[in-house]
């Protein structure tokens, strides 16, 4: 009778040494995860940055459309990053800057505030990446 087709595998140590082999591939696959998940938190963390300094951005563009400035100015700009918390997206934060203005007579559309909202989005990106 031949050998089987395993008897390869006997003979090399494969068999007898797969838990050892195992381990190592689960501790590269832990190692790979671990990267990718502190790749997230940090990507993360950027993008919660770079939504904080928009809103403070977006806050102190509206302030001046109020007719806000140096310490209301600043004080209005919180005021615009704490409208944020109120639920995911952008819309508790637009819907801020749209009664404000709307309250106050200032004239601004929709499309305006969406246009700088995006504008100062990118702008406040840029300025996290470089680390300002």
């Amino acid at each position: 009778m031949g050998m089987s087709p395993f008897s390869s595998y006997m003979t090399s140590g494969l068999i007898e040494n797969w838990p050892w082999i195992w381990e190592c591939r689960m501790s590269e696959m832990d190692k790979r995860g671990d990267s990718f998940e502190k790749k997230f938190a940090h990507d993360e963390e950027l993008r919660f940055k770079a939504v904080a300094r928009r809103n403070k951005l977006l806050g102190l563009w509206a302030a001046e459309k109020l007719g806000k400035a140096g310490a209301d100015a600043e004080a209005y700009a919180r005021e615009v990053v704490s409208a944020d918390f109120e639920e995911a997206g952008d819309e508790d934060v637009f819907r801020k800057i749209r009664t404000d203005l709307d309250g106050a007579g200032v004239s601004q559309s929709d499309h305006q505030i969406r246009r700088t909202m995006e504008e100062l989005r990118v702008k406040a990106a840029e300025e996290i990446k470089a680390g300002r």
